[in-house]
């Protein structure tokens, strides 16, 4: 039998949260491409791309689809969190 956990990671990201984590990946030249690609690609306001990519840093479904992206952005957040 499997617990919670391990039936979350079987059933894997939806569409949306692969996008996010897509979008994550690139690289963003100037101010505002990176706001502009989120509406435009995901139909979402800034803000909640912003909700969504931080529930998908504790996701165990995204660290497995994209661990050096996810690994990354945790690195990042952990940083800027000590800094408080």
């Amino acid at each position: 039998m499997r617990d919670g956990t391990d039936q979350r990671i079987a059933r894997g990201l939806s569409a949306r949260d692969e996008a996010v984590l897509a979008v994550e990946r690139r690289s963003w030249t100037g101010p505002g491409a990176k706001e502009r690609a989120i509406r435009e690609q995901l139909g979402i306001s800034p803000t909640r791309y912003y909700q969504l990519l931080n529930a998908l840093l504790d996701d165990p479904r995204a660290l497995e689809h994209d661990p050096v992206t996810v690994n990354r952005l945790r690195r990042v957040r952990d940083e800027r969190r000590a800094r408080r």
